[in-house]
This record gives structure tokens, sequence and C-alpha cells, in this order.
């Protein structure tokens, strides 16, 4: 796992960079393109590796699928909010999508009695036991409740940020953030 950090406020230049970075890739300047992948990747990683569930190869996959997102619609960014925000929303969603395929895939693998998993995408049975870690627990969660608690206690988004990103409402986050919490609270093992 990719461990990258980025301050919460970015200088000034990396937007001016970053400017400067889409114009050249979508003129077709692919070392400006990949200059961008190297600049955005680690962070991103990151927080994909978590909304996985510790999965490198999901995460990797969703990383990948957002940079082919941004790669076509490079052309038509505006920059109405950051380069670094705008992909993240990219591979937050294409995370998500990994997870719900993902899931389904399994439904099918365990027959008719898999599909009454695909609507939490977690199993209670699963986790059972004393000396479960933080990183499997979260694995556990849906998806939704995974990406808003990552976001908001392990990446420190707002409610704001998280619902912008999720298109939810704002209630919508704080109480997928306090069902995950509670989840997580029982799979851990500990009392409410």
């Amino acid at each position: 796992m990719l461990n990258a950090t980025m301050p919460a406020s970015r200088a000034p230049t990396d937007a001016v960079d970053d400017h400067a970075l889409v114009r050249a890739a979508v003129g077709g300047d692919m070392a400006a393109y990949e200059r961008i992948y190297r600049r955005h990747s680690p962070r991103m990683y990151a927080v994909l590796w978590r909304l996985c569930g510790g999965h490198a190869a999901r995460a990797e996959d969703a990383l990948q699928e957002a940079f082919l997102q941004a790669w076509k619609a490079l052309p038509g960014f505006r920059f109405d909010s950051s380069l670094g925000t705008w992909l993240h929303r990219l591979g937050v969603n294409a995370a998500l999508m990994e997870l719900r395929a993902n899931a389904v895939e399994q439904a099918c693998d365990a027959g008719e009695a898999g599909w009454d998993s695909v609507a939490t995408l977690a199993s209670v049975d699963r986790c059972a036991g004393t000396s479960m870690d933080l990183e499997r627990a979260l694995e556990t969660l849906p998806p939704r409740a995974r990406a808003v608690l990552v976001l908001h206690d392990i990446e420190g988004w707002k409610h704001h940020e998280i619902a912008e990103q999720l298109q939810m409402a704002v209630g919508s986050s704080k109480a997928q953030l306090h069902r995950a919490r509670g989840l997580l609270r029982a799979r851990l093992g500990e009392t409410a």
C-alpha cells in the first residue's frame, strides 16, 4: 500500500502546474499526462486501497479505470474544482463500481443464498472472531458506508465534500457514517 500524503491545501503553483499540464495533455503531450498521474496517483491509491478493503488489485484496477476515464474526459475539464478533487471523484466512483461488480460476482458464485448479501455487500459471519484488525473490519462494510467512513474519519473530509463526491445528501453522508461506525464497532467486538 502506498502511504503518500498531500497537504490539505495545495500550493498555488500546483494549481498553475495542473492547468498547464492539463492543457499540454489535451494537446497530446503524454509526458504531461504522466506527470498528472505521478502527481495524483499516490494519494488516490491510498484512498482507493482503503475503499477496496485493502485489496491491492481492486484498488489498482479502480485507479487505472479512473485515469482512463480522466484521459477521455480531460478535454472537457473546466477547472470548476481542482484537478485533484475531480480525479478523486473519478477514483471513488471507479472503486464503488469495482466493489459492486465484485459483490455481484460473489453472489453469482454463491448461488441463490449469495444474492441476499448483495444488498449490504458484507457478511457478518465472515468476520467472526476476536482478533480482527481495523483494515479487515473495514473490508466488511457496505461500500457506501465504507466510503463515507474512510473519507471522513481517515482522510479528514467534511460531510459536504463527501456528499458532493458521492452524489448524496449531506444528511445521507452523516447517516452512512453513523451506520459504518456502528457496524465497525460490532465487527470489532466493542459495545456501542
